[in-house]
């Protein structure tokens, strides 16, 4: 549910977004409150990953401009896409916990995307570092009707998902590591995260959760690996609607794809952006590690690694892949 003092941050970063100085006190006489209560929601925004400035005399001031999202630009991109599909947040704990906590009310196919994440997550329970208005923060609701068995290799036909949206958009080079990130240069870019809750024997709803970073902060915190943003590949500005807009088009034509035929169709497409093809690997599981050469994946979307007892394929969930 939106506060009133989400809506009062969000007109304040409104204002604030293109990046000029605003005086507390017009910015007060703006919003109808006091500078003191303009300073503490600067104190909140800024908590929230937002680089902001505060000159005596001046006032305050956003250190780049900001791009913010907008449902109607990302919806009127997207050729036959109903407005209730998608919904733009200010800030959310976790996109994917607020489409589960709803997902007996949406349609098949509605995102939801926000601006910034207070407990966003990754794989295995890690943090994933969400700061307000630097990434892509997306989770998309899809049910299948045939449960929990036609879900394998999901997670790689998102990949190339992303890989195809951000060719589409002119950003190349990218590359997929098993299961769920995408990757350039060699540092992680994207990754996804998919939650299923169903019976066994029957459909099986989705969340489709997708953290792609677009100008993530030079002194963000609690990155626990080497990180790239799309603002250090590209030169030009990236417009997070446009890319919100790609993305969710391609979202649905994979999924539906992916519906009809499983994993078949990006296969041969994922073996050719593996960032560790033909490369030496380890794949750590518990307190158990596996070395070998990085064999792309088979059939079914398991890794498969070449060992000294020949070519073995792996899957589940509790498996890392790193280089070795």
């Amino acid at each position: 549910m939106t506060t009133s003092a989400d809506k009062v941050r969000t007109r304040l970063l409104q204002i604030l977004s293109n990046g000029l100085f605003y005086s507390g006190e017009a910015l007060g006489s703006e919003l109808g409150m006091s500078r003191a209560a303009i300073s503490n929601h600067i104190k909140v925004l800024t908590s929230l990953g937002l680089d902001i400035y505060s000159v005596t005399g001046k006032g305050y001031r956003l250190a780049k401009p900001l791009d913010m999202l907008d449902q109607k630009a990302i919806v009127g991109s997207i050729k036959q896409l109903a407005q209730n599909m998608v919904e733009v947040l200010n800030v959310v704990d976790s996109t994917n916990q607020y489409v589960k906590d709803k997902k007996g009310e949406l349609p098949k196919g509605f995102v939801c995307l926000a601006e910034a994440q207070t407990a966003g997550r990754g794989r295995h329970g890690r943090q994933w570092v969400s700061p307000y208005g630097a990434s892509l923060y997306l989770s998309m609701h899809w049910h299948f009707t045939g449960g929990y068995s036609v879900l394998g290799g999901l997670s790689l036909a998102i990949g190339v998902a992303i890989e195809s949206t951000l060719d589409k958009a002119g950003i190349h080079g990218i590359k997929l590591k098993w299961p769920n990130d995408i990757y350039a240069q060699g540092k992680k870019l994207a990754g996804v995260l998919i939650e299923v809750e169903g019976h066994m024997g029957a459909g099986c709803d989705c969340v489709i959760g997708i953290g792609l970073n677009i100008a993530l902060p030079q002194n963000v915190e609690n990155i626990d690996q080497p990180w790239i943003d799309l603002s250090s590949l590209e030169q030009q500005t990236i417009n997070r609607n446009k890319l919100a807009a790609i993305l969710i088009d391609e979202l649905h034509q994979t999924l539906n794809l992916f519906e009809q035929q499983g994993l078949s169709p990006f296969i041969q497409k994922w073996r050719e952006l593996d960032v560790y093809a033909n490369k030496n690997i380890k794949l750590v599981m518990g307190h158990k590690t596996i070395e070998g050469i990085g064999r792309g994946i088979d059939p079914s979307g398991a890794v498969l690694v070449e060992t000294n007892q020949g070519i073995q394929a792996f899957h589940g969930g509790e498996i890392s892949v790193r280089a070795n």
